[in-house]
């Protein structure tokens, strides 16, 4: 068996290393987009175009006999439920 001195110190060599190639690729990759983002064109707003015209009450309403439909249904729904 090693001595714990040496492992200890084999492990500190490895941390280091490590902390000192992931700095380093960061450094490198903050660097990159930051290269591309001088040279890449700044997206462009568009201006929003002319309004849609306004959707009128009828297109979007619900048809009478529908409701009606519903209706009666509701009805003998909660007239079952209760003579139940």
């Amino acid at each position: 068996m090693t001595d714990l001195g040496d492992a200890l110190w084999q492990a500190a060599v490895i941390m280091a290393t490590g902390m000192v190639v992931v700095f380093v690729f960061l450094s490198i990759l903050i660097f990159l987009v930051h290269l591309l983002a001088k040279f890449a064109p700044a997206d462009q707003i568009e201006e929003p175009t002319a309004a849609k015209p306004a959707v009128t009450q009828n297109q979007n309403a619900i048809k009478p006999d529908v409701i009606a439909a519903i209706s009666a249904a509701v009805h003998q729904y909660r007239q079952a439920k209760s003579t139940s």
